[in-house]
């Protein structure tokens, strides 16, 4: 019989994503017990008692603020998320966002809204109205880009061709970031660059220690009096009380967020929308496939892709024989590791070994079957996180 998996669901999960997981070999519900893997979206799972059984969490989505990644890593198991899954559905509501503000159209919609429709004088206090929410269009403005990213990319594409000049920020941008970019963004060489150069600024970047408060007291006053801050991000990388003291002083324009607060809501110059970055049957359909055939290819193969924890690790099988083992990035693991295989008389027919931070990660392909009492010698290694042998069923 062939291996079973149990998934815990911690919220709704596109059906979509869920059927990529075989009904024959995987058990999955919002009750299971013991569970191998966790499916999530948006759950708290810090205060969670988070099962020794767990082998993988799977994020249906970008950010893993939600996961207590670091207790995780130390356990040996690996927090994958969907990068890029979202990114186009992102990409719509940031342009939505910029024509909001550019258009006055929140403030024009609530003077609509507010007529009355027997007023046999409508229609000429509308004519009488409509100069109050006079705006300007994006053509010809420029957009500054905090974070090059897949979403990053894909807003700057959008803005070039509604004719808008972009500048962009990125020190980490990826290999395949740079190739997705246009060729008609200009860099950048620091955020205060950005901030000072342009009529819109648009944040990307994920919520790091690093990056919290990236906009802050310190920089914010270098935006245009007229700029407009756009924040579909994380709610955390901008100061809040820094933007509204920036309104109050007219340093700053309007902000636009994905995030409402008391502080922020009903303020005349922000739009806040209610978290809707991703709130597209797309994109939550994306998310979940994605991350569903990570956990499916972890659970099965040990292969790892998208992991946020854990460096990327692909074997093609070439073996029905395979030991995955997480391990600290100390020295001599590998060493320790291919002795105890070659004292049980196992060949090695293939590896790799990757490290990310504090975490290695090795695949192992061997000619014949291992033995328990193996896979139990190298799990007792000190610096050995998890141990798993992912036999192929004949």
């Amino acid at each position: 019989m062939a291996n079973q998996f149990k998934v815990l669901i911690l919220n709704q999960i596109s059906p979509v994503g869920l059927k990529r997981l075989p009904a024959e070999r995987y058990i999955i519900g919002k009750d299971v017990t013991t569970p191998d893997a966790v499916l999530v979206r948006s759950a708290d799972m810090h205060k969670l008692d988070i099962p020794a059984s767990v082998k993988a969490i799977g994020r249906a989505g970008t950010g893993t603020n939600n996961i207590p990644v670091k207790a995780m890593s130390a356990r040996g198991v690996p927090v994958f998320n969907a990068p890029g899954a979202n990114a186009n559905a992102v990409k719509e509501l940031v342009i939505a966002g910029m024509l909001l503000a550019a258009r006055n159209l929140r403030g024009a919609m609530e003077f609509v809204s507010a007529l009355d429709p027997a007023d046999p004088s409508m229609e000429k206090r509308v004519e009488d109205g409509k100069k109050t929410y006079a705006g300007f269009e994006l053509a010809g403005h420029s957009l500054g880009m905090i974070g090059l990213g897949k979403i990053g990319c894909l807003v700057a594409d959008a803005a070039i061709k509604l004719g808008m000049n972009v500048l962009g920020h990125d020190p980490e941008i990826s290999v395949d970031a740079a190739w997705s970019l246009p060729a008609q963004v200009k860099k950048a060489s620091s955020v205060a660059e950005v901030l000072k150069n342009c009529d819109f600024v648009s944040i990307h970047v994920p919520l790091l220690d690093a990056t919290r408060d990236l906009i802050n007291v310190g920089n914010i006053g270098q935006m245009r009096p007229e700029a407009i801050l756009l924040n579909f991000s994380r709610d955390g990388v901008v100061n809040v009380e820094a933007v509204l003291a920036a309104l109050e002083a007219k340093k700053l324009s309007c902000y636009v967020c994905d995030f409402p607060s008391p502080k922020v809501n009903r303020h005349p110059q922000v739009i806040a929308l209610p978290h809707l970055g991703a709130s597209t049957g797309e994109a939550e359909e994306n998310c979940a496939v994605m991350v569903a055939d990570q956990l499916h290819d972890y659970l099965e193969h040990g292969n790892v892709l998208n992991a946020v924890n854990f460096p990327a690790v692909i074997l093609p099988r070439e073996s029905n024989y395979r030991l995955a083992i997480a391990n600290a990035n100390v020295p001599n693991m590998l060493g320790q590791i291919s002795t105890v295989m070659a004292k049980a008389g196992l060949n090695i027919h293939n590896m790799i070994n990757k490290s990310k931070g504090e975490v290695a990660y090795t695949l192992v392909d061997v000619d014949s079957q291992v033995p328990q009492q193996v896979v139990d010698l190298i799990a007792a290694i000190p610096g050995v996180l998890a141990v798993r042998y992912l036999p192929l069923e004949p």
